[in-house]
């Protein structure tokens, strides 16, 4: 398992936290993009569009390229990779829970006999 930083994990994790930084990296999975094009895309000013893509540039997450006048931003993989493999277990735990609790509802029959034998849950006071 990939160790991931606290720190690389902390930007990354701020990064993603805002949805207008997730559409731009949405956005960016479709190619290259400058400023002024991501800017139009999401009806916001150009300097609010390049904090984001700072944000996104420092977490690793997007690389920038200058040809010209023009940066070109794109999707760095490597922090997401990282990011997957942290996870990975936590997905692997759950799994194994979900499969073992479908195991013991598999076992209980899908209509009790008779209903009104069976005990009924009762809410605890508070």
């Amino acid at each position: 398992m990939a160790q991931l930083e606290h720190a690389t994990a902390d930007r990354v994790f701020a990064a993603l936290a805002n949805p207008t930084r997730r559409e731009i990296l949405e956005m960016l999975l479709e190619g290259e993009r400058t400023v002024q094009a991501i800017a139009e895309r999401f009806e916001m000013a150009r300097p609010s569009v390049s904090e984001h893509l700072r944000v996104l540039r420092e977490s690793g997450l997007v690389g920038e390229d200058k040809r010209g006048r023009y940066r070109y931003y794109r999707v760095e993989p490597e922090p997401l990779h990282e990011l997957q493999s942290w996870l990975s277990p936590f997905e692997r735990y759950w799994r194994a829970r979900l499969r073992a609790l479908g195991e013991v509802l598999d076992t209980m029959p899908d209509h009790p006999e008779n209903p009104e034998e069976q005990p009924c849950a009762t809410p605890r006071p508070r």
